[in-house]
C-alpha cells in the first residue's frame, strides 16, 4: 500500500516534535525528527559559536533519508525545509506561534538571547513559511497555527483526515 511522505515544518519551538510524534502514533506512519538523526548519525559539518550549535550537514541527511522517503509514509520534523528534494513530500505544514508564546517557549528551552530574538524574527516575517512555498508546490503548502492544546487535536484531526483521502486516492 502507498501512503503519503508530510513534511512539518516551522521555526524552532512551534510544536513540530510533539505534532509529528502523535500523528505517528495514531496513523502509524514512521516519525523522523531530524535533529534526533542528525544527532546520532553525527551528520554534521561544523559548529556554529554564535549560536551554539552543530550546523547540519544537509548532502548527507539527504542521503540517510533517502530510501525511507522512496518507501512512503513518512512524517519528517525539522525548522529547514529548502534542502529536502521536492519529490520526497506530498504536503507541507508549516506550524505558526503567536510571538509571545513562541517566546516563552524558546526562553524555557535556555536558547541564548541572539538565537531567540533570530527564531523570533524568523517567526514574525514568515521565513519558514516562504521558504516552503519557494520550495513546494504552493498547493501543498499548508500553515497551521499551534498555540494551545486544542489547535493540537485540530491539527491532528485535520492531517489524518488528509491521509486518509490520500491513501484512498493512492491505492484503487
Amino acid at each position: 500500500m502507498k501512503l503519503p511522505n508530510i513534511l512539518l515544518t516551522g521555526t524552532p519551538g512551534v510544536g513540530k516534535t510533539t505534532l509529528g510524534k502523535e500523528l505517528a502514533s495514531r496513523s502509524g506512519l514512521k516519525y523522523v525528527n531530524v535533529g534526533d538523526l542528525a544527532r546520532e548519525g553525527q551528520l554534521y559539518d561544523g559548529y556554529d559559536e554564535e549560536y551554539g550549535c552543530p550546523i547540519l550537514d544537509e548532502d548527507r541527511v539527504v542521503d540517510e533519508l533517502e530510501h525511507q522517503m522512496q518507501e512512503g509514509g513518512v512524517i519528517v520534523d525539522y525548522h529547514g525545509c529548502d534542502f529536502f528534494p521536492e519529490r520526497w513530500f506530498h504536503i507541507v505544514f508549516v506550524l505558526r506561534t503567536d510571538n509571545g508564546v513562541l517566546y516563552k517557549r524558546l526562553e524555557t528551552r535556555g536558547y541564548n538571547e541572539k538565537k531567540l530574538q533570530d527564531n523570533i524574527q524568523c517567526e514574525i516575517f514568515q521565513v519558514l513559511y516562504e521558504e516552503a512555498i519557494a520550495s513546494y508546490k504552493e498547493e501543498i503548502v499548508h500553515q497551521l497555527p499551534s498555540n494551545e492544546p486544542e489547535q493540537l487535536e485540530d491539527n491532528i484531526n485535520q492531517i489524518s483526515k488528509w491521509i486518509e483521502q490520500w491513501v484512498k486516492d493512492h491505492n484503487p
